[in-house]
C-alpha cells in the first residue's frame, strides 16, 4: 500500500518547477538552435544568390561603399532613372532601360542599402542619396547634361538631385510621381494618414539576419513585370529591407525637402499619372471605403496637374491601363516620354 500510495501522489510543487524549468530550458536551447540554423543558412543564401544574380553594370565606390550603376547606350544628354520607394533598385526600369538606351546614354542605379548597393550609416537623407549619385555617376566618368526620370518617390529624390546640382539637370520626367503636399492633402481627403506603414518593416529589418524575412510574403508577381523584377528583388529581399526600412521611416522628411525645388524653370517636363483602378484588396490593406478612395484620387489627379506647372515647358499626361508601375505596364508610354524630353533638350543644346 505504501509503495502504491507514493505512485499516485500528485506532484509536487517543488518537481512543477523543476519540470517548469526543464521545459523552459528545452524551449530555450531549441530556438538558439532554430535561430543559429536559420543565420547559418541566410549567409549560405546570400553567397548562393550572390554567384547567380551578380550585379549588372558594375560597382561604383562613393567613399568607402559602393553603388551599383548600370548605363547603357550612347549619346547626350545622359538620362538617369530614379527607382521609388521599393527594393527593385535599378531593377525597376528593366522594361524600358534598353530601348531608352537605342536614343541616348541611360543610367539605372539601386539606392544605398538597396540590391548590390553598400548601406549608407546613419538615418536616410535625401540630399545625401542625391550626392551619391552625382558621386557614382562623376567616378564612373558620366557626365553632364542629365535627365532625370523618378518614378514615385523617386520624383522627390530627382527634385532634391535637381536642386543641388541644377546646372547639370536639362530635364525630367516624373512617373506617378509622389507629390511633397500629398500626405496632407490625402488626409484632408479621407481623414486618415495615409502614410507608409513602418512596423513590419522594422521588425524584418532587424531579424533579417536570422532568415525570416524570407517569410515575408511579398504577394504574387504582376503579370506585365519582366522575370528579372521578380526574382531578383526577391532573392535579395533580406538584404534590402533595412534600406527600405529607413527610406520608409524618412518619408515625411523627403516629401518635406521636395517642397523647396519645386520651380523647374523652363526645363522640358512630362508628368505621366496612371489612372488604374484601385482593387478592392488593396483598398482593404489601406482601410478606407471606395467614397474615400474617390476623394483620394480626385486629390491626385489635381497634384499631379499641379506637377506639371512646376515648369513653364511641363505636359500632363494620364496614362490608360496603367496602374502605379507605368515603367512595367505601359512601357512605352515611358520610353516615348523620355524620348520626347530627350529631343527638346538637343534642340535646346544645338546638338545633333
Amino acid at each position: 500500500m505504501a509503495v502504491g500510495a507514493r505512485r499516485d501522489r500528485p506532484m509536487t510543487t517543488s518537481r512543477l518547477k523543476r519540470w517548469s524549468k526543464r521545459l523552459a530550458l528545452a524551449a530555450g536551447s531549441l530556438a538558439v538552435i532554430a535561430v543559429v540554423s536559420g543565420a547559418s543558412m541566410e549567409l549560405v543564401m546570400r553567397r548562393l544568390e550572390a554567384r547567380r544574380y551578380p550585379a549588372p553594370g558594375r560597382l561604383v565606390d562613393v567613399g568607402g561603399r559602393s553603388l551599383q550603376l548600370d548605363c547603357r547606350g550612347a549619346g547626350s544628354p545622359t538620362v538617369v532613372l530614379e527607382a521609388g520607394l521599393d527594393h527593385l533598385g535599378s531593377l525597376s526600369w528593366a522594361a524600358v532601360h534598353d530601348s531608352i538606351a537605342r536614343t541616348t546614354r541611360v543610367c539605372a542605379y539601386s539606392r544605398a542599402g538597396i540590391l548590390w548597393s553598400d548601406p549608407a550609416p546613419g538615418p536616410f537623407d535625401a540630399q545625401r542619396t542625391a550626392r551619391d549619385l552625382r558621386t557614382a555617376l562623376a567616378r564612373s566618368g558620366e557626365r553632364a547634361p542629365f535627365v532625370m526620370v523618378g518614378h514615385s518617390l523617386g520624383g522627390p529624390y530627382v527634385l532634391s538631385f535637381t536642386k543641388l546640382y541644377g546646372v547639370d539637370v536639362r530635364g525630367l520626367v516624373l512617373v506617378d510621381a509622389s507629390h511633397p503636399d500629398q500626405l496632407a492633402r490625402f488626409r484632408e481627403a479621407t481623414g486618415k494618414s495615409l502614410q507608409p506603414p513602418t512596423g513590419l518593416l522594422a521588425l524584418g529589418s532587424s531579424l533579417a539576419w536570422t532568415g525570416i524575412a524570407r517569410l515575408a510574403p511579398l504577394g504574387p508577381p504582376h503579370a506585365t513585370w519582366p522575370k528579372v523584377a521578380v526574382e531578383v528583388p526577391r532573392a535579395y529581399f533580406t538584404r534590402s529591407i533595412g534600406a527600405l526600412d529607413a527610406e520608409t521611416r524618412a518619408v515625411d522628411g523627403t516629401l518635406v525637402a521636395a517642397r523647396d525645388a519645386r520651380t523647374l524653370g523652363s526645363r522640358p517636363l512630362v508628368v505621366l499619372t496612371a489612372t488604374a483602378e484601385t482593387s478592392p484588396g488593396v483598398l482593404a490593406a489601406m482601410g478606407i471605403t471606395p467614397e474615400q478612395e474617390a476623394r483620394r484620387r480626385a486629390a491626385w489627379r489635381s497634384l499631379q496637374e499641379d506637377e506639371a506647372r512646376w515648369s513653364s515647358e511641363g505636359r500632363h499626361e494620364f496614362v490608360p491601363r496603367a496602374a502605379h508601375y507605368i515603367q512595367f505596364d505601359r512601357p512605352d508610354v515611358v520610353i516615348r516620354a523620355v524620348r520626347d524630353v530627350v529631343t527638346k533638350v538637343r534642340a535646346s543644346e544645338g546638338s545633333a
